[in-house]
């Protein structure tokens, strides 16, 4: 499910149209870790957890508070479906940890996935505050 989407905007708060980030949220698939972490943890049954996924922001619109906003559509949005928000992120993206942190995401644990046949994938598994 796609989430939301960010506009630039210019320097009078238009925006000009092109696309400053987007998230999005799905269910949890095969070889997701912080779900069943998140489930482990606390009783909730996989079911009832969304994984956050592909936020992305324009490297030229970083520094704006777009990747705040997009991950607090991504919780409202969660939320409003009665799901708890997690998400994984590749261990070596500092910057990401970094803003999850700083949003309040706790991290559950620190884990190997296997990313295909031949790749695996050290990630950091975040769950969303209760």
């Amino acid at each position: 499910m796609f989430v939301g989407l960010a506009r630039e905007r210019d320097a009078g708060g238009r925006a000009d149209g092109a696309v400053a980030g987007h998230v999005g949220l799905c269910r949890s698939g095969p070889g997701d870790s912080a779900p069943g972490l998140w489930s482990r943890r606390t009783g909730v049954p996989v079911e009832r957890v969304a994984v956050v996924s592909r936020l992305f922001v324009a490297p030229g619109a970083r520094g704006h508070g777009i990747g705040a906003l997009l991950m607090a559509r991504a919780v409202r949005e969660a939320r409003e479906l009665g799901l708890h928000p997690v998400l994984d992120v590749v261990a070596s993206d500092t910057a990401a940890a970094a803003l999850y942190e700083r949003l309040g995401w706790s991290l559950l644990a620190t884990v190997e996935q296997r990313w295909g046949p031949d790749r695996l994938v050290t990630v950091r598994c975040y769950a969303a505050q209760r």
